[in-house]
Protein backbone atom coordinates (compact mmCIF):
# COMPACT_ATOMS: atom_id res chain seq x y z
CA UNK A 1 0.00 0.00 0.00
CA UNK A 2 1.34 3.45 -1.00
CA UNK A 3 2.17 6.15 1.70
CA UNK A 4 -0.65 8.02 0.52
CA UNK A 5 -3.38 5.38 0.61
CA UNK A 6 -1.84 4.20 4.18
CA UNK A 7 -2.28 7.76 5.46
CA UNK A 8 -5.74 8.14 4.19
CA UNK A 9 -7.04 4.26 5.41
CA UNK A 10 -5.21 6.05 9.31
CA UNK A 11 -7.15 9.00 8.84
CA UNK A 12 -10.27 7.19 7.99
CA UNK A 13 -10.14 4.89 11.08
CA UNK A 14 -9.25 7.59 13.22
CA UNK A 15 -12.19 9.31 12.05
CA UNK A 16 -14.79 6.23 12.22
CA UNK A 17 -13.30 5.48 15.60
CA UNK A 18 -13.72 8.96 17.32
CA UNK A 19 -16.93 9.18 15.75
CA UNK A 20 -18.06 5.66 17.27
CA UNK A 21 -16.82 6.63 20.51
CA UNK A 22 -19.06 9.58 20.75
CA UNK A 23 -21.86 7.17 21.66
CA UNK A 24 -19.85 6.03 24.70
CA UNK A 25 -20.05 9.57 26.21
CA UNK A 26 -23.79 9.24 27.65
CA UNK A 27 -22.18 6.44 29.72
CA UNK A 28 -19.06 8.38 30.19
CA UNK A 29 -19.27 7.95 34.81
CA UNK A 30 -20.10 4.13 34.01
CA UNK A 31 -17.09 4.23 31.36
CA UNK A 32 -14.95 6.00 34.32
CA UNK A 33 -16.01 3.40 36.77
CA UNK A 34 -14.60 0.41 34.67
CA UNK A 35 -11.47 2.13 33.29
CA UNK A 36 -10.92 2.86 37.35
CA UNK A 37 -11.74 -1.31 37.69
CA UNK A 38 -9.35 -1.82 34.97
CA UNK A 39 -6.41 0.14 36.96
CA UNK A 40 -7.20 -1.75 39.79
CA UNK A 41 -7.13 -5.02 38.14
CA UNK A 42 -3.95 -3.95 36.47
CA UNK A 43 -1.59 -2.50 39.53
CA UNK A 44 -2.11 -6.29 41.10
CA UNK A 45 0.10 -8.05 38.36
CA UNK A 46 3.38 -6.66 39.87
CA UNK A 47 2.24 -7.45 43.42
CA UNK A 48 1.79 -11.27 42.35
CA UNK A 49 5.63 -10.91 40.76
CA UNK A 50 6.35 -8.92 43.96
CA UNK A 51 5.50 -11.33 46.74
CA UNK A 52 7.14 -14.16 45.09
CA UNK A 53 10.82 -12.08 45.69
CA UNK A 54 10.11 -12.08 49.60
CA UNK A 55 8.29 -16.00 49.60
CA UNK A 56 11.76 -16.98 48.02
CA UNK A 57 14.22 -14.91 49.89
CA UNK A 58 12.28 -15.57 53.10
CA UNK A 59 12.61 -19.30 52.37
CA UNK A 60 16.65 -18.84 52.92
CA UNK A 61 16.07 -17.07 55.97
CA UNK A 62 14.36 -20.07 57.38
CA UNK A 63 11.62 -19.83 60.41
CA UNK A 64 12.96 -16.00 61.58
CA UNK A 65 11.71 -14.87 57.83
CA UNK A 66 9.66 -11.79 57.88
CA UNK A 67 7.21 -10.61 55.26
CA UNK A 68 6.10 -6.89 55.96
CA UNK A 69 7.07 -7.36 59.42
CA UNK A 70 4.75 -10.17 59.99
CA UNK A 71 5.78 -14.25 60.11
CA UNK A 72 6.32 -15.34 56.99
CA UNK A 73 4.39 -18.48 57.70
CA UNK A 74 0.98 -16.12 58.31
CA UNK A 75 2.14 -12.83 56.55
CA UNK A 76 2.41 -14.43 53.20
CA UNK A 77 -1.00 -16.38 52.36
CA UNK A 78 -2.41 -13.35 53.89
CA UNK A 79 -0.77 -11.27 51.36
CA UNK A 80 -1.82 -13.82 48.30
CA UNK A 81 -5.69 -13.47 49.92
CA UNK A 82 -5.67 -9.35 50.27
CA UNK A 83 -4.12 -9.00 46.70
CA UNK A 84 -6.56 -11.67 45.09
CA UNK A 85 -9.74 -9.96 46.71
CA UNK A 86 -8.33 -6.42 45.59
CA UNK A 87 -8.12 -8.03 41.83
CA UNK A 88 -11.35 -9.62 41.93
CA UNK A 89 -13.09 -5.60 42.72
CA UNK A 90 -10.83 -4.86 39.81
CA UNK A 91 -12.28 -7.39 37.38
CA UNK A 92 -15.65 -6.83 38.57
CA UNK A 93 -16.07 -2.85 38.37
CA UNK A 94 -14.13 -3.13 34.65
CA UNK A 95 -16.40 -5.80 33.34
CA UNK A 96 -20.21 -4.91 34.92
CA UNK A 97 -19.45 -1.27 34.09
CA UNK A 98 -17.89 -1.91 30.72
CA UNK A 99 -20.62 -3.92 30.10
CA UNK A 100 -23.42 -1.30 30.91
CA UNK A 101 -21.58 1.01 28.35
CA UNK A 102 -21.53 -1.70 25.58
CA UNK A 103 -25.39 -2.69 25.97
CA UNK A 104 -25.90 0.85 25.78
CA UNK A 105 -24.32 1.88 23.04
CA UNK A 106 -25.74 -1.25 21.20
CA UNK A 107 -29.24 0.20 21.91
CA UNK A 108 -28.67 3.50 21.26
CA UNK A 109 -27.19 2.51 17.82
CA UNK A 110 -29.93 0.24 16.67
CA UNK A 111 -32.29 3.01 17.84
CA UNK A 112 -30.96 5.39 16.01
CA UNK A 113 -30.50 3.09 12.84
CA UNK A 114 -34.26 2.04 12.52
CA UNK A 115 -35.19 5.86 13.72
CA UNK A 116 -33.35 7.22 10.60
CA UNK A 117 -34.98 4.06 8.41
CA UNK A 118 -38.36 5.80 9.42
CA UNK A 119 -37.03 8.92 7.35
CA UNK A 120 -34.74 7.79 4.93
CA UNK A 121 -36.30 8.50 1.58
CA UNK A 122 -38.43 5.69 -0.48
CA UNK A 123 -35.17 5.58 -3.01
CA UNK A 124 -33.12 4.53 -0.83
CA UNK A 125 -35.55 1.73 0.46
CA UNK A 126 -35.70 0.60 -3.29
CA UNK A 127 -32.09 0.07 -4.06
CA UNK A 128 -31.19 -1.26 -0.82
CA UNK A 129 -32.62 -4.87 -0.29
CA UNK A 130 -34.47 -5.63 3.29
CA UNK A 131 -31.85 -8.43 4.07
CA UNK A 132 -28.82 -6.33 4.29
CA UNK A 133 -30.66 -3.18 6.44
CA UNK A 134 -31.85 -5.74 8.69
CA UNK A 135 -28.45 -7.22 8.79
CA UNK A 136 -27.12 -3.52 9.41
CA UNK A 137 -29.49 -3.16 12.78
CA UNK A 138 -28.86 -6.87 13.92
CA UNK A 139 -25.69 -7.89 13.37
CA UNK A 140 -23.47 -5.14 12.64
CA UNK A 141 -24.16 -3.20 15.80
CA UNK A 142 -22.76 -6.27 17.82
CA UNK A 143 -19.57 -6.19 15.78
CA UNK A 144 -19.27 -1.93 16.64
CA UNK A 145 -19.20 -2.97 20.55
CA UNK A 146 -16.08 -4.71 19.67
CA UNK A 147 -14.17 -1.54 18.79
CA UNK A 148 -16.46 0.60 21.11
CA UNK A 149 -16.25 -1.14 24.47
CA UNK A 150 -14.67 -4.75 24.34
CA UNK A 151 -11.45 -2.89 22.62
CA UNK A 152 -10.94 -0.62 25.35
CA UNK A 153 -11.55 -3.25 27.73
CA UNK A 154 -8.48 -5.13 26.25
CA UNK A 155 -6.62 -1.84 25.68
CA UNK A 156 -6.94 -0.36 29.40
CA UNK A 157 -6.70 -3.60 31.11
CA UNK A 158 -4.26 -5.28 29.19
CA UNK A 159 -1.76 -1.90 28.11
CA UNK A 160 -1.97 -0.60 31.98
CA UNK A 161 -0.81 -4.39 33.37
CA UNK A 162 2.01 -4.04 30.33
CA UNK A 163 2.87 -0.56 32.14
CA UNK A 164 2.63 -1.45 35.79
CA UNK A 165 4.89 -4.54 34.37
CA UNK A 166 7.49 -2.54 32.89
CA UNK A 167 7.54 -0.23 35.68
CA UNK A 168 8.30 -2.71 38.32
CA UNK A 169 10.82 -3.84 35.55
CA UNK A 170 12.74 -0.81 34.89
CA UNK A 171 12.79 -0.37 38.63
CA UNK A 172 14.57 -4.23 38.94
CA UNK A 173 16.59 -3.83 36.39
CA UNK A 174 16.41 -1.18 33.86
CA UNK A 175 19.39 -2.19 31.44
CA UNK A 176 17.49 -5.55 30.84
CA UNK A 177 14.14 -4.17 30.69
CA UNK A 178 15.83 -1.77 27.82
CA UNK A 179 15.77 -4.93 25.80
CA UNK A 180 12.43 -6.34 26.01
CA UNK A 181 11.53 -2.54 25.01
CA UNK A 182 13.76 -3.12 21.60
CA UNK A 183 10.91 -5.61 20.31
CA UNK A 184 7.97 -2.67 20.74
CA UNK A 185 9.09 -1.51 17.09
CA UNK A 186 8.67 -4.97 15.44
CA UNK A 187 5.38 -5.88 16.96
CA UNK A 188 3.75 -2.26 15.90
CA UNK A 189 5.10 -2.94 12.33
CA UNK A 190 2.97 -6.42 12.53
CA UNK A 191 0.12 -4.76 14.33
CA UNK A 192 -0.51 -2.53 11.05
CA UNK A 193 -0.05 -5.20 8.42
CA UNK A 194 -2.63 -6.98 10.16
CA UNK A 195 -5.47 -4.78 11.07
CA UNK A 196 -5.46 -3.59 6.84
CA UNK A 197 -6.14 -7.50 6.33
CA UNK A 198 -8.71 -7.45 9.04
CA UNK A 199 -11.14 -4.46 8.18
CA UNK A 200 -10.95 -5.29 4.66
CA UNK A 201 -11.90 -9.22 5.56
CA UNK A 202 -14.38 -7.62 8.20
CA UNK A 203 -16.55 -5.67 5.90
CA UNK A 204 -16.75 -8.86 3.06
CA UNK A 205 -17.75 -10.68 6.10
CA UNK A 206 -20.50 -8.09 6.71
CA UNK A 207 -21.82 -7.94 3.39
CA UNK A 208 -21.80 -11.87 3.53
CA UNK A 209 -23.54 -11.79 6.34
CA UNK A 210 -26.06 -9.61 4.76
CA UNK A 211 -27.45 -12.32 1.81
CA UNK A 212 -27.75 -14.74 4.11
CA UNK A 213 -30.40 -12.21 5.84
CA UNK A 214 -31.80 -11.15 3.19
CA UNK A 215 -32.40 -15.04 1.17
CA UNK A 216 -34.06 -16.38 4.86
CA UNK A 217 -36.17 -12.87 4.76
CA UNK A 218 -37.39 -13.42 1.24
CA UNK A 219 -37.99 -16.97 1.32
CA UNK A 220 -40.02 -16.58 4.62
CA UNK A 221 -41.93 -14.24 3.02
CA UNK A 222 -42.70 -15.73 0.00
CA UNK A 223 -42.71 -19.15 1.52
CA UNK A 224 -46.14 -20.12 -0.29
CA UNK A 225 -44.31 -18.82 -3.74
CA UNK A 226 -41.45 -21.36 -3.07
CA UNK A 227 -43.48 -24.81 -1.99
CA UNK A 228 -45.93 -23.82 -5.17
CA UNK A 229 -43.76 -23.57 -7.79
CA UNK A 230 -41.27 -25.82 -6.47
CA UNK A 231 -38.62 -23.41 -5.30
CA UNK A 232 -37.13 -25.35 -2.06
CA UNK A 233 -34.36 -26.87 -4.31
CA UNK A 234 -33.09 -23.73 -5.67
CA UNK A 235 -33.86 -21.47 -2.27
CA UNK A 236 -31.59 -24.56 -0.47
CA UNK A 237 -28.92 -23.89 -2.70
CA UNK A 238 -29.42 -20.30 -3.08
CA UNK A 239 -28.68 -20.29 0.91
CA UNK A 240 -26.05 -22.74 1.25
CA UNK A 241 -24.09 -20.64 -1.57
CA UNK A 242 -25.09 -17.07 0.68
CA UNK A 243 -23.89 -19.32 3.95
CA UNK A 244 -20.65 -21.05 2.82
CA UNK A 245 -19.59 -17.70 1.17
CA UNK A 246 -20.10 -16.21 4.38
CA UNK A 247 -18.09 -19.26 6.30
CA UNK A 248 -15.18 -18.72 3.68
CA UNK A 249 -14.88 -15.37 4.86
CA UNK A 250 -15.11 -15.60 8.44
CA UNK A 251 -12.26 -18.95 7.79
CA UNK A 252 -10.18 -15.85 5.93
CA UNK A 253 -10.22 -13.89 8.47
CA UNK A 254 -9.61 -16.80 11.42
CA UNK A 255 -6.58 -17.69 9.24
CA UNK A 256 -5.37 -14.43 9.48
CA UNK A 257 -5.36 -13.81 13.16
CA UNK A 258 -4.47 -17.69 13.62
CA UNK A 259 -1.23 -16.99 11.55
CA UNK A 260 -0.59 -13.59 13.46
CA UNK A 261 -0.91 -14.61 16.67
CA UNK A 262 1.75 -17.28 17.02
CA UNK A 263 4.14 -15.02 15.29
CA UNK A 264 3.98 -11.86 17.52
CA UNK A 265 4.44 -14.84 20.51
CA UNK A 266 7.25 -15.76 18.71
CA UNK A 267 8.80 -12.42 18.52
CA UNK A 268 7.72 -11.56 22.61
CA UNK A 269 9.40 -14.90 23.48
CA UNK A 270 12.33 -14.67 21.40
CA UNK A 271 13.14 -11.30 23.22
CA UNK A 272 12.26 -13.55 26.81
CA UNK A 273 14.97 -16.18 25.93
CA UNK A 274 17.30 -13.11 25.49
CA UNK A 275 16.22 -11.84 28.48
CA UNK A 276 16.68 -14.97 30.30
CA UNK A 277 20.00 -15.50 29.14
CA UNK A 278 21.59 -12.08 30.14
CA UNK A 279 19.57 -12.68 33.27
CA UNK A 280 22.18 -15.43 34.01
CA UNK A 281 25.15 -14.19 32.63
CA UNK A 282 24.57 -10.82 34.51
CA UNK A 283 23.70 -11.75 37.70
CA UNK A 284 25.62 -9.73 39.37
CA UNK A 285 24.67 -9.33 43.59
CA UNK A 286 21.16 -9.98 43.06
CA UNK A 287 19.13 -12.35 45.12
CA UNK A 288 17.71 -15.56 44.44
CA UNK A 289 14.48 -13.95 45.21
CA UNK A 290 15.22 -10.53 42.65
CA UNK A 291 15.59 -13.13 39.89
CA UNK A 292 12.70 -15.32 40.48
CA UNK A 293 10.49 -12.28 40.96
CA UNK A 294 12.12 -10.47 37.33
CA UNK A 295 11.23 -13.20 35.46
CA UNK A 296 8.20 -13.68 36.81
CA UNK A 297 7.37 -10.55 36.17
CA UNK A 298 8.72 -10.74 32.14
CA UNK A 299 6.75 -13.87 32.17
CA UNK A 300 3.53 -12.07 32.50
CA UNK A 301 4.30 -9.54 29.56
CA UNK A 302 3.59 -12.05 27.00
CA UNK A 303 -0.20 -12.53 27.32
CA UNK A 304 -1.26 -9.04 27.76
CA UNK A 305 1.03 -8.15 24.63
CA UNK A 306 -0.91 -10.88 22.55
CA UNK A 307 -4.01 -9.93 23.67
CA UNK A 308 -3.04 -6.12 23.04
CA UNK A 309 -2.40 -7.18 19.47
CA UNK A 310 -5.36 -9.65 18.76
CA UNK A 311 -7.34 -6.11 19.55
CA UNK A 312 -6.83 -4.52 16.56
CA UNK A 313 -8.73 -7.38 14.64
CA UNK A 314 -11.76 -6.83 17.18
CA UNK A 315 -11.04 -2.91 16.31
CA UNK A 316 -11.51 -3.53 12.46
CA UNK A 317 -13.94 -5.16 12.73
CA UNK A 318 -16.06 -2.15 14.45
CA UNK A 319 -14.55 0.12 12.16
CA UNK A 320 -15.74 -1.55 9.37
CA UNK A 321 -19.30 -2.27 11.12
CA UNK A 322 -19.37 1.28 12.01
CA UNK A 323 -18.52 2.54 8.74
CA UNK A 324 -21.45 0.79 7.22
CA UNK A 325 -23.82 2.00 10.15
CA UNK A 326 -22.79 5.31 9.60
CA UNK A 327 -23.09 5.45 5.48
CA UNK A 328 -26.80 4.99 6.25
CA UNK A 329 -27.22 7.57 9.37
CA UNK A 330 -25.43 9.97 6.53
CA UNK A 331 -27.75 9.70 4.00
CA UNK A 332 -30.37 12.68 3.66
CA UNK A 333 -33.88 12.13 5.29
CA UNK A 334 -36.98 12.83 3.13
CA UNK A 335 -37.05 16.45 2.03
CA UNK A 336 -39.30 18.70 4.20
CA UNK A 337 -38.62 21.74 3.70
CA UNK A 338 -42.61 22.53 3.82
CA UNK A 339 -43.80 25.50 6.74
CA UNK A 340 -47.67 25.34 5.80
CA UNK A 341 -49.98 23.13 7.33
CA UNK A 342 -53.94 23.20 8.37
CA UNK A 343 -56.81 21.21 9.79
CA UNK A 344 -58.41 20.32 6.86
CA UNK A 345 -57.74 20.80 2.88
CA UNK A 346 -61.50 21.42 1.23
CA UNK A 347 -59.40 18.53 -1.62
CA UNK A 348 -58.97 20.43 -5.02
CA UNK A 349 -56.03 18.75 -6.62
CA UNK A 350 -54.44 20.30 -9.76
CA UNK A 351 -51.34 18.78 -11.76
CA UNK A 352 -49.82 21.64 -14.04
CA UNK A 353 -46.56 20.15 -16.91
CA UNK A 354 -45.96 17.19 -14.05
CA UNK A 355 -42.58 15.67 -14.91
CA UNK A 356 -40.70 12.73 -13.49
CA UNK A 357 -37.85 10.64 -13.65
CA UNK A 358 -36.60 7.93 -11.65
CA UNK A 359 -33.19 9.29 -9.87
CA UNK A 360 -30.36 8.20 -12.18
CA UNK A 361 -32.44 7.81 -15.43
CA UNK A 362 -33.28 10.07 -18.16
CA UNK A 363 -36.35 7.90 -19.32
CA UNK A 364 -39.67 10.25 -18.35
CA UNK A 365 -41.95 8.36 -16.11
CA UNK A 366 -44.64 10.91 -16.70
CA UNK A 367 -44.38 13.45 -19.05
CA UNK A 368 -45.93 16.59 -19.35
CA UNK A 369 -49.25 15.51 -17.04
CA UNK A 370 -51.78 18.23 -16.51
CA UNK A 371 -55.84 18.06 -15.15
CA UNK A 372 -57.62 19.20 -12.09
CA UNK A 373 -60.19 16.86 -9.58
CA UNK A 374 -62.08 19.35 -8.29
CA UNK A 375 -63.81 18.71 -4.26
CA UNK A 376 -65.85 15.59 -4.12
CA UNK A 377 -65.03 14.62 -8.17
CA UNK A 378 -63.54 10.95 -8.74
CA UNK A 379 -61.04 10.52 -11.26
CA UNK A 380 -60.00 7.75 -12.50
CA UNK A 381 -56.40 6.79 -14.15
CA UNK A 382 -56.37 3.93 -17.09
CA UNK A 383 -53.65 2.13 -18.68
CA UNK A 384 -51.27 -0.45 -19.18
CA UNK A 385 -48.96 -1.29 -16.59
CA UNK A 386 -45.97 0.61 -17.09
CA UNK A 387 -47.85 3.83 -17.96
CA UNK A 388 -47.48 5.67 -14.64
CA UNK A 389 -50.30 5.66 -13.57
CA UNK A 390 -49.05 4.31 -9.37
CA UNK A 391 -46.04 6.65 -9.98
CA UNK A 392 -48.59 9.39 -10.32
CA UNK A 393 -50.21 8.37 -7.09
CA UNK A 394 -47.09 8.28 -5.32
CA UNK A 395 -46.03 11.95 -5.67
CA UNK A 396 -49.19 13.40 -4.35
CA UNK A 397 -48.41 12.52 -0.71
CA UNK A 398 -44.38 12.95 -1.49
CA UNK A 399 -43.85 9.56 -1.42
CA UNK A 400 -41.16 10.54 -4.86
CA UNK A 401 -40.29 14.29 -5.36
CA UNK A 402 -41.01 15.01 -9.02
CA UNK A 403 -38.66 16.84 -11.51
CA UNK A 404 -40.87 19.90 -13.27
CA UNK A 405 -43.92 20.75 -12.85
CA UNK A 406 -46.45 21.13 -10.15
CA UNK A 407 -49.04 19.33 -8.10
CA UNK A 408 -51.26 21.67 -5.94
CA UNK A 409 -53.66 20.96 -3.15
CA UNK A 410 -56.57 23.65 -2.50
CA UNK A 411 -54.07 26.17 -4.47
CA UNK A 412 -50.90 25.51 -2.30
CA UNK A 413 -47.82 23.46 -3.45
CA UNK A 414 -47.49 20.17 -1.90
CA UNK A 415 -43.85 21.09 -1.41
CA UNK A 416 -45.11 23.81 1.11
CA UNK A 417 -47.04 21.53 3.31
CA UNK A 418 -44.94 19.56 5.99
CA UNK A 419 -44.92 16.09 5.32
CA UNK A 420 -47.12 15.01 8.07
CA UNK A 421 -49.87 17.32 7.04
CA UNK A 422 -49.79 16.74 3.89
CA UNK A 423 -49.86 13.02 4.85
CA UNK A 424 -52.58 13.60 7.16
CA UNK A 425 -54.92 14.86 4.44
CA UNK A 426 -54.66 11.71 2.27
CA UNK A 427 -55.91 8.00 2.65
CA UNK A 428 -54.43 5.79 0.25
CA UNK A 429 -55.09 2.03 0.25
CA UNK A 430 -52.83 0.06 -2.75
CA UNK A 431 -53.27 -3.47 -4.28
CA UNK A 432 -49.89 -4.26 -2.08
CA UNK A 433 -51.51 -4.23 1.85
CA UNK A 434 -49.34 -4.17 4.54
CA UNK A 435 -50.50 -5.79 7.59
CA UNK A 436 -48.83 -6.07 11.13
CA UNK A 437 -49.11 -9.04 13.62
CA UNK A 438 -50.97 -7.55 15.50
CA UNK A 439 -55.18 -7.43 16.54
CA UNK A 440 -57.69 -6.75 13.18
CA UNK A 441 -58.82 -3.25 15.66
CA UNK A 442 -55.20 -2.20 16.08
CA UNK A 443 -54.53 -2.90 12.22
CA UNK A 444 -57.05 -0.33 11.47
CA UNK A 445 -56.81 2.07 13.98
CA UNK A 446 -53.14 2.11 13.44
CA UNK A 447 -50.36 4.91 14.00
CA UNK A 448 -52.52 8.31 14.28
CA UNK A 449 -55.30 6.26 14.47
CA UNK A 450 -54.83 4.26 17.69
CA UNK A 451 -56.83 5.35 20.40
CA UNK A 452 -59.80 5.60 18.10
CA UNK A 453 -63.01 4.89 19.42
CA UNK A 454 -64.40 1.11 19.06
CA UNK A 455 -67.51 2.84 17.71
CA UNK A 456 -65.48 4.13 14.73
CA UNK A 457 -63.52 1.40 13.83
CA UNK A 458 -67.01 -1.23 13.96
CA UNK A 459 -68.36 1.49 11.57
CA UNK A 460 -65.65 1.50 9.22
CA UNK A 461 -65.30 -2.54 9.25
CA UNK A 462 -69.18 -2.39 8.08
CA UNK A 463 -68.38 0.47 5.51
CA UNK A 464 -65.98 -2.22 3.86
CA UNK A 465 -68.04 -4.75 3.81
CA UNK A 466 -65.62 -6.45 6.76
CA UNK A 467 -67.77 -6.92 9.51
CA UNK A 468 -69.35 -10.64 7.67
CA UNK A 469 -65.58 -12.45 8.07
CA UNK A 470 -64.66 -10.71 11.42
CA UNK A 471 -67.69 -11.76 13.04
CA UNK A 472 -66.83 -15.63 12.45
CA UNK A 473 -63.42 -14.79 13.96
CA UNK A 474 -62.86 -16.67 17.30
CA UNK A 475 -61.79 -13.32 18.69
CA UNK A 476 -63.86 -10.81 16.48
CA UNK A 477 -61.82 -7.36 16.37
CA UNK A 478 -59.32 -8.78 18.41
CA UNK A 479 -58.08 -11.39 16.10
CA UNK A 480 -54.12 -11.85 15.83
CA UNK A 481 -54.21 -11.83 11.74
CA UNK A 482 -50.64 -13.32 12.00
CA UNK A 483 -47.70 -11.88 9.84
CA UNK A 484 -48.87 -9.27 7.11
CA UNK A 485 -52.34 -10.94 7.29
CA UNK A 486 -51.50 -14.31 6.97
CA UNK A 487 -53.90 -15.85 8.53
CA UNK A 488 -56.67 -14.02 6.13
CA UNK A 489 -57.31 -14.21 2.72
CA UNK A 490 -56.12 -11.48 -0.45
CA UNK A 491 -59.77 -9.96 -0.25
CA UNK A 492 -59.98 -9.94 3.33
CA UNK A 493 -56.60 -8.29 3.39
CA UNK A 494 -57.89 -5.41 1.03
CA UNK A 495 -60.99 -4.92 3.02
CA UNK A 496 -59.35 -4.15 5.95
CA UNK A 497 -56.98 -1.82 3.94
CA UNK A 498 -59.93 0.06 3.04
CA UNK A 499 -61.33 -0.07 6.81
CA UNK A 500 -57.97 1.78 7.94
CA UNK A 501 -58.29 4.51 4.90
CA UNK A 502 -62.13 5.01 5.83
CA UNK A 503 -61.60 5.27 9.38
CA UNK A 504 -58.97 8.28 8.66
CA UNK A 505 -61.44 10.42 7.21
CA UNK A 506 -59.35 11.85 4.98
CA UNK A 507 -60.31 14.62 2.49
CA UNK A 508 -58.01 12.97 -0.71
CA UNK A 509 -58.58 9.51 -1.16
CA UNK A 510 -56.29 7.27 -3.61
CA UNK A 511 -57.11 3.42 -4.13
CA UNK A 512 -54.42 1.97 -5.87
CA UNK A 513 -55.96 -0.85 -7.85
CA UNK A 514 -57.73 -1.11 -4.03
CA UNK A 515 -60.40 -3.81 -5.31
CA UNK A 516 -58.29 -6.01 -7.32
CA UNK A 517 -57.67 -8.97 -5.07
CA UNK A 518 -61.38 -9.24 -4.38
CA UNK A 519 -63.78 -11.44 -5.69
CA UNK A 520 -67.23 -10.17 -7.40
CA UNK A 521 -69.71 -10.30 -4.45
CA UNK A 522 -67.02 -8.85 -2.13
CA UNK A 523 -66.06 -6.24 -4.96
CA UNK A 524 -69.98 -5.22 -4.93
CA UNK A 525 -70.37 -4.77 -1.47
CA UNK A 526 -67.17 -2.66 -1.50
CA UNK A 527 -68.20 -0.48 -4.20
CA UNK A 528 -70.93 0.70 -2.88
CA UNK A 529 -69.39 1.43 0.26
CA UNK A 530 -66.72 3.44 -1.84
CA UNK A 531 -69.78 5.37 -3.36
CA UNK A 532 -71.05 6.02 -0.53
CA UNK A 533 -67.83 7.15 1.15
CA UNK A 534 -66.28 8.92 -2.01
CA UNK A 535 -69.00 11.56 -1.50
CA UNK A 536 -67.29 14.83 -0.35
CA UNK A 537 -63.85 13.43 -1.01
CA UNK A 538 -61.67 14.13 -3.73
CA UNK A 539 -61.01 10.47 -5.51
CA UNK A 540 -57.76 9.30 -7.34
CA UNK A 541 -58.89 5.70 -8.68
CA UNK A 542 -56.22 3.78 -10.39
CA UNK A 543 -58.13 0.64 -11.73
CA UNK A 544 -57.23 -2.20 -14.23
CA UNK A 545 -61.00 -3.63 -14.15
CA UNK A 546 -62.32 -1.15 -16.22
CA UNK A 547 -66.36 -2.15 -14.76
CA UNK A 548 -64.96 -0.51 -11.17
CA UNK A 549 -64.63 2.94 -12.59
CA UNK A 550 -67.58 3.66 -15.29
CA UNK A 551 -68.98 5.79 -12.69
CA UNK A 552 -66.11 8.14 -12.36
CA UNK A 553 -66.45 12.18 -13.37
CA UNK A 554 -63.23 11.88 -15.56
CA UNK A 555 -61.47 8.90 -16.77
CA UNK A 556 -57.83 9.49 -17.72
CA UNK A 557 -56.08 7.12 -20.23
CA UNK A 558 -52.20 7.10 -19.59
CA UNK A 559 -49.76 5.45 -22.19
CA UNK A 560 -45.91 5.76 -21.88
CA UNK A 561 -46.29 8.64 -19.40
CA UNK A 562 -48.68 10.94 -21.20
CA UNK A 563 -52.35 11.50 -20.76
CA UNK A 564 -53.31 10.18 -24.76
CA UNK A 565 -57.18 10.52 -24.07
CA UNK A 566 -59.45 11.64 -21.05
CA UNK A 567 -63.66 11.94 -20.62
CA UNK A 568 -66.46 10.11 -19.01
CA UNK A 569 -66.94 6.42 -19.66
CA UNK A 570 -69.66 7.07 -21.69
CA UNK A 571 -67.41 9.46 -24.04
CA UNK A 572 -64.27 7.58 -24.23
CA UNK A 573 -66.50 4.80 -26.01
CA UNK A 574 -68.06 6.75 -27.80
CA UNK A 575 -64.29 8.07 -29.39
CA UNK A 576 -63.91 4.51 -30.42
CA UNK A 577 -60.23 5.14 -29.45
CA UNK A 578 -57.68 3.72 -26.81
CA UNK A 579 -59.92 3.38 -23.94
CA UNK A 580 -62.63 2.06 -26.01
CA UNK A 581 -60.13 -0.84 -27.47
CA UNK A 582 -59.28 -1.67 -23.46
CA UNK A 583 -62.79 -1.81 -22.35
CA UNK A 584 -63.55 -4.19 -25.88
CA UNK A 585 -60.65 -6.73 -24.49
CA UNK A 586 -61.79 -6.85 -21.19
CA UNK A 587 -65.59 -7.26 -22.04
CA UNK A 588 -64.55 -10.41 -23.99
CA UNK A 589 -62.40 -11.85 -21.29
CA UNK A 590 -64.57 -11.32 -18.77
CA UNK A 591 -67.42 -12.98 -21.16
CA UNK A 592 -65.45 -15.68 -22.61
CA UNK A 593 -66.71 -19.28 -21.75
CA UNK A 594 -65.24 -21.47 -18.86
Amino acid sequence: MSDSKQETFLQSSVRIYWRLLSYVKPYWLAFAISIFGFMIFASSQPAMAGMLKYFVDGLTEGNDAKFFGVALIWGFPLFIIAVAFYQGVGSFLGNYYLAKVSMGVVHDLRTALFDNLLKLPNSYLDNNNSGHLVSRITYNTTMVTGAATDAIKTVFREGMTVIFLFIYLLWMNWQLTLILIAILPVIGVMVNSASKKFRKQSKKIQIAMGDVTHVTSETITGYRVVRSFGGEAYESERFRQASENNRLRGLKMTRTSAVFTPALQLVTFSAMAVVMFLVLLMRGDATVGDLVAYITAAGLLPKPVRQLSEVSANIQKGIAAAENIFEQLDQEPEVDAGTYACERVAGRLDFEHLRYAYPGTDKMVLDDISFGIEPGQMVALVGRSGSGKSTLASLIPRFYTHSEGHIRIDGVDIRDYTLFNLRQHIALVTQHVTLFNDTIANNIAYGDLAGAPREAIEAAIEASYSKEFIDRLPEGLDTLVGENGVLLSGGQRQRLAIARALLKDAPVLILDEATSALDTESERHIQAALERVMRGRTTLVIAHRLSTIEQADVILVMDHGCIVERGSHAELLAKNGYYARLHSMQFEEEHKPA
